[in-house]
């Protein structure tokens, strides 16, 4: 659980701001997609609520474009970290349900992505009484190119390593 928090903590500090939303581009969409294919449903639930944990005790864990601490986790960009706790496991739950081939990881792994992204944004509009398309350019269609390459690469991981379990088993 450590690890992977840490995995996720680490990722958050590759972060590129944009100037005109509050959402940075930054790779924990990846930790927590990849997490989620490697680890089973509660292990993977448990890491990111350690790594939730961490960031609101004030650990910087959290990006740095942010206040930090509990301000950055009911803050602007809230609904992305919260929806952490259930696309982690619920990612983890899918992939557990059948094959596990690239081309599946690509849905379960997406699906995941997806949800990350509508999670955020109904917060942000919650948040900010923000239009409709409003929300969705700032908090949906600029991470999309970047979600499929981080959904791309969380399932290859994935895949690679079920491969190499069942040749070291």
């Amino acid at each position: 659980m450590l690890a992977g928090s840490a995995l996720v903590g680490i990722c958050a500090h590759v972060a590129i701001p944009l100037w005109f939303t509050p959402v940075p581009v930054t790779l924990q969409p990846f930790a927590v997609l990849l997490l989620g294919l490697l680890l089973g449903p509660r292990l993977a639930a448990g890491t990111m609520l350690a790594y939730l944990a961490e960031g609101a005790a004030g650990l910087p864990v959290f990006t740095p474009n942010g206040p930090g601490g509990i301000l950055q986790l009911f803050g602007l960009t809230g609904g992305y970290l919260l929806s952490y706790l259930l696309v982690a496991p619920l990612v983890s739950w899918l992939w557990r349900r059948g094959a596990r081939s690239f081309s599946r990881g690509l849905v379960v792994a997406g699906a995941g992505s997806l949800a990350t992204l509508a999670m955020g944004a109904v917060w942000l509009a919650v948040l900010t009484h923000a239009a409709p398309m409003t929300v969705l350019n700032h908090a949906v269609l600029p991470f999309l190119p970047g979600d499929v390459l981080k959904v791309c690469a969380a399932a290859g991981i994935a895949v690679g390593a079920s491969r190499w379990r069942r040749h070291e088993g």
